[in-house]
Order: C-alpha cells, then structure tokens, then sequence
C-alpha cells in the first residue's frame, strides 16, 4: 500500500462553481502509480465546498450557484454571525450542505470519474480568496 498527501494552493475565484479536476490530477502525479486506490480532496475552509458534478455544460454550474443563492439566501434577518459581510454566514451554511471533501477512486493510474463529472471547487464568498486543499492518495 502506497501513501501520498499533498496541500495545494488554488488560486482566487469568483463566487461560483468552477472545475478543479485538471489542477487536482497536475498537483499530484503519483496518481499514475496507482492501479486499485483513492483520492480524498479535502478543503480547508468553512465558506468553500467541494462536489462532483456535470463537466461538460457550464450551464450547469451557473444554476448550482443560482439555486444555492434561492435556498440559502444573504441578509436573512435571522443571521445572527454578520460582521464578515453579507455573504459570509451563507457561505458557511453551503459549505456544510454542499461538503469539505469528495473521495475519488483511482484505476490504473487515473481518476475513475463517470464521462461527465468533475470536481468543483464552490466558491460561496464574493472574495474568498485562495483556497488550500489536502490531496490523500493511497492504494496499490
């Protein structure tokens, strides 16, 4: 069994969903010496997720962002914690719906994801700033 873990930076973006899995594959080329494994990505931060989802379709990531804005909406008069802006006490709720890691399986030295997924980087706050991840690969 083989052990690998790396802490990456990604660099700014804006709010949104943007796709991530070329920079995630590029950090960590020990993938390649993986025939059975995983990967665990895991984020660092409380108002930034990760998902797997469609990569093909930009449309796609645009109405994630525009759901996410209708179900957990800014300035609810209910936020208590809102001192870090607007949009900050809704990017820590998705954050928790949307979640801090994805596991990835890993055949024969590649990321076994369907044909259309690929990993997100959520970005829930107007300027969040860069965002650091853990990459855990393992396997044999």
């Amino acid at each position: 069994m083989h052990f690998f873990q790396k802490e990456i930076r990604l660099k700014a973006y804006r709010r949104g969903f943007h796709l991530i899995t070329s920079e995630i594959e590029q950090a960590i080329p020990e993938l390649s010496r993986i025939k059975i494994g995983q990967l665990q990505v895991f984020i660092q931060h409380t108002s930034a997720s990760l998902t797997i989802n469609e990569n093909a379709d930009p449309t796609v990531r645009t109405d994630f962002e525009s759901h996410m804005n209708v179900m957990v909406p800014e300035n609810a008069p209910y936020y208590i914690h809102t001192y870090e802006g607007p949009d900050d006490m809704p990017a820590h709720i998705k954050s928790s719906l949307m979640g801090a890691s994805v596991q990835i399986p890993v055949t024969n030295g590649r990321l076994n994801l369907g044909i259309w997924q690929g990993v997100y980087l959520c970005e829930h706050r107007d300027y969040g700033g860069e965002r650091k991840l853990v990459l855990t690969l393992f396997g044999n």
